[in-house]
């Protein structure tokens, strides 16, 4: 993983604590994408360009809720088991 792999740019914190929040974001963000890399085999940047394209919608119309989703492919679906399942704790 690169810094470019995660498109960090410059940050502008004065305080302390903000500083402090936001390594810790960072350092969660890192966290994350070495558990996804870890447990798929594949690089955070494909596998968020691969999940990204891939959303469920949910309309409420009146009493009814409506959820159109595109299928996922199988790849994609094999990975997302695959981390739930190495995940569940």
């Amino acid at each position: 993983m690169s810094k470019h792999d995660l498109q960090a740019r410059p940050i502008y914190h004065h305080l302390r604590e903000s500083i402090e929040a936001h390594l810790s974001i960072v350092v969660a963000a890192m966290a994350v994408s070495h558990f996804i890399e870890t447990q798929t085999g594949w690089s955070i940047k494909k596998f968020v360009r691969t999940a990204r394209r891939y959303r469920t919608v949910k309309i409420k119309a009146g009493t009814q809720t409506l959820t159109a989703a595109d299928p996922l492919p199988e790849d994609l679906r094999a990975v997302l088991i695959k981390i739930r399942a190495d995940g569940a704790h």
